[in-house]
């Protein structure tokens, strides 16, 4: 399967590209683009006032202020520092560069740039990862709305932290492909003792959302990972708020790709059937005319 990547690719490449140019004495072009990402997230690449030696980068997330909730300011405060500036009308965070004042490590800073969205997300699985680690129990679990109708819950335990994604298949046949994977996440357990455990429940919500307003229908799934202190700990956390915070977008596309990969072999088949009717239709059969003259020809 393909692990989709966690970075922006769009705002490394802009960035590398205004950064080289600067250091080469390249004279600045003006920058404005705007581009979308999962979950709804917008990105907007521009230069503040009109001034090329700038460079602005803002998001924009539907549900930052429930991540603010969860230390979002400080934990984007404690990663960028002195590159967050006022926020520009319309998004949620702003990250402003020089291109007259390069940072010395200039790849590092592009590359915590392109992982904005993920910095963003990782402030409620780094507050309730702390909690685990601290044998912290009885926190009030972690609400974050994602999407307009999909939600993620998150809940620390003594020896635990327990991650649910909330899901909408559009279609019946997204349910069935979905159930696939998520039985391939189970036996993959037994082939690694070190996985986490995945359950995979539909119309219903897991026991531990029985009490709150979570989404009950046929089209609802609910994928719950248990995480052990072996994920959550200080040297595993980065990886694995990497994994399960795209998982939902995972899902999803290796979904569509199943279905389009179905199609493709569908028709691929129709069109072998239809070249054995082809060659199965049986030619006419000729028959022997006569003209006026009496002569004798085949029709």
């Amino acid at each position: 399967m393909i692990l989709l990547e966690i970075n922006n690719r769009i705002i490394e490449e802009t960035l590398s590209l205004k950064f080289d140019g600067a250091s080469n004495g390249t004279k600045p072009e003006a920058v404005d683009v705007t581009f979308a990402d999962f979950d709804g997230v917008l990105y907007h690449i521009s230069n503040p006032n009109g001034d090329k030696t700038k460079v602005m980068v803002s998001i924009s997330l539907k549900f930052y202020k429930e991540l603010q909730e969860h230390g979002a300011d400080e934990l984007l405060k404690k990663i960028y520092g002195q590159f967050l500036t006022s926020v520009e009308p319309g998004y949620n965070l702003s990250l402003l560069y020089d291109l007259d004042n390069l940072p010395h490590d200039k790849n590092e800073v592009i590359h915590q740039a392109g992982m904005l969205k993920r910095n963003c997300f990782a402030s409620v699985f780094e507050k309730y990862f702390s909690f685990q680690e601290a044998g912290k129990d009885g926190e009030e679990r972690a609400v974050i709305h994602y999407r307009d109708d999909e939600s993620m819950y998150v809940e620390a335990k003594k020896d635990r932290v327990t991650v649910v994604f909330s899901t909408v298949f559009k279609d019946d046949d997204d349910v069935i492909i979905g159930k696939v994977f998520m039985q391939e996440f189970k036996e993959g357990r037994r082939a690694s003792h070190t996985a986490p455990q995945v359950l995979f429940s539909h119309r219903e919500p897991p026991k531990e959302l029985e009490a709150t307003d979570a989404a009950v229908g046929d089209n609802i799934g609910y994928i719950t990972f248990v995480l052990d202190p072996r994920h959550t700990n200080g040297k595993a956390r980065d990886n694995t708020i990497n994994l399960i915070h795209t998982f939902r977008d995972y899902l999803h596309y290796h979904i569509k790709c199943s279905k389009a990969y179905i199609h493709t072999r569908m028709r691929a088949k129709t069109s072998e059937f239809l070249k054995v009717l082809n060659r199965a239709r049986p030619d006419a059969e000729k028959k022997e005319m006569k003209t006026i003259s009496g002569r004798t020809f085949l029709r």
